[in-house]
This record gives C-alpha cells, structure tokens and sequence, in this order.
C-alpha cells in the first residue's frame, strides 16, 4: 500500500511531537542465535525480537570538525531516531526503536541488512573493512550513502569504492527504478539542504554545498541487477530527519527525505 504524499506531511508532523525471506535473515538464521541484537548504546537491552534496525556504519577515517566528533557520527543519534519513529508509523516494518552502530570490519556486520553511512569524503577504509565490507554486499547487504557534496568528496569516495569493487562501476539510477517507488512514488530528486542553508531556502538562499550543484541517485549493481550500494550525492537526507521537528525547516525537505529513507529501508529489506 502506498501512502498519498499529502497524508506522509501531515503524518510526519505528528511523528516529530515481513521481510524473512532476505538472504542475510536465513544466514543469521542458520547461525543459531534466536534473535539479532543491537551494537550501539542499548547493547544487550533488546526486548524480542526484531526483523529491521537501522545501522549506522562506523569507518576509518575522518577525526571530526573542532568538538563535533568522528564525521561517521554526523547527526548522530538524533536522525537516526527521528527516522525510526517515522518509519515505525508510516510503515509496518517491525523495526528497533533505538540507535544501532557497528564497524565495518565487524563480524556481526552480517546480521545487519542495512547499512547507512555519511561524510564519505573523509572516507578511508583499511583492508580489513574494505575486504568485510565487499563480503557483506555481495551476501546481500544494502549500504545507503548519504550527506556528501562536491567534487573532492565524490572523487575520495569514489576511489575507496574502486578498492571494494575494482570490476564494478558506480552509475545513475533512473527514475523508474523500483526502489523510487516500492513504497511511495518518487517523481522527482530534490537537493535536500543542511539545517543552516534550510532557514534561508524561502528568502533565496542556495540548497548546495561547495559545487555539489545537483543532486545525484547513484549506485553499485550486482550481477543480477540487486542495487547493493544506493549513494546521495550533493544532497543531506540525515539533516532532514534530524531537523524535521523545527519549524523552520521546510516541510517539504523532510516530507521528501522520509520518504526516500523509508523506500529504501523497503527495497533493503525485500531484494
């Protein structure tokens, strides 16, 4: 069922105030552990049970910006909790309320079947997370790419990606691809800006950061066509989610990234 876009406005207003057969289940299946368990602040404390958690992939790489910390923890947990209440009412996923992170190179990566990482500029893997991260695509893993601008970013990212896959090549995704519509219908990509260039976008002022003029849907394909790397070039999703509770972001910013979040969550889930 899909949910007319003006409901998805209003239902993420008041936000802010089964999935069995994919691959990595049946491996976490056949491990023998009764249930998966979260590796971020609640280790340990999950209740039951639970088929989605939205997993914020720690890299190497990237020491942070003065006191904000490491660039893969940007908007970190706040977008992502946002984005979880959303996903958990707009959708039926029977998803973990609460944050999840993991490293690349850890060996529970497996049990994760998303993963969403940010800052890619400052990307620089070792061999061991290059190595991991190429075993969890290819056993079916999902990595969603998100909050990068410019051509310097793009060209660091890029080459780290050459290293995981030196035989693929990163290409465009259409409009008619099935994750632009396996929940919502996207019809068009918005450049989604940061919280600051949001509260002057009515005045005038730009959505883009550095040259990231327009904003790009790519990805990494496997050989059956599955999109196992989905990238959001010169657009910032995680900003939408995290500031969709402030009135002065525009609704139709965050309107647009939930949506895009949650189809992804649902192509992730059922690919």
């Amino acid at each position: 069922m899909r949910i007319p876009r003006g409901l998805t406005a209003i239902l993420c207003t008041v936000v802010l105030y089964s999935f069995s057969s994919h691959p990595l289940a049946h491996a976490q299946a056949a491990s023998g552990r009764g249930e998966y368990s979260a590796t971020g602040a609640d280790r340990g404390n999950i209740k039951g049970p639970h088929e989605f958690f939205f997993t914020r992939g720690i890299y190497n790489g990237g020491g942070g910006d003065d006191d904000r910390g490491a660039r893969w923890a940007v908007d970190y947990p706040k977008a992502d909790l946002q984005f979880l209440v959303a996903l958990k009412r707009l959708s039926i996923v029977d998803a973990y309320e609460s944050d999840n992170t993991i490293a690349l190179d850890d060996p529970q990566l497996r049990r994760f079947p998303f993963l969403y990482i940010l800052e890619v500029g400052s990307l620089s893997m070792t061999d061991a997370e290059v190595h991991a991260l190429r075993n969890y695509l290819l056993a079916g893993g999902f990595m969603v790419v998100d909050d990068f601008w410019g051509t310097w970013a793009w060209e660091n990212f890029e080459s780290e990606m050459k290293r995981v896959f030196p035989d693929r090549r990163i290409v465009e995704i259409p409009l008619d691809h099935p994750v632009f519509h396996v929940f919502y219908d996207i019809s068009e990509i918005l450049q989604v800006p940061n919280v600051y260039q949001a509260h002057f976008v009515s005045s005038g002022g730009p959505t883009y950061e550095y040259d990231g003029y327009v904003p790009h849907v790519r990805g990494i394909l496997d050989d059956d066509g599955r999109l196992m790397v989905l990238v959001n070039w010169n657009t910032d999703l995680g900003d939408a989610w995290e500031w969709a509770d402030d009135p002065e972001y525009p609704l139709k910013f965050s309107t647009f990234a939930f949506e895009m979040g949650i189809n992804f969550v649902i192509y992730a889930m059922s690919h």
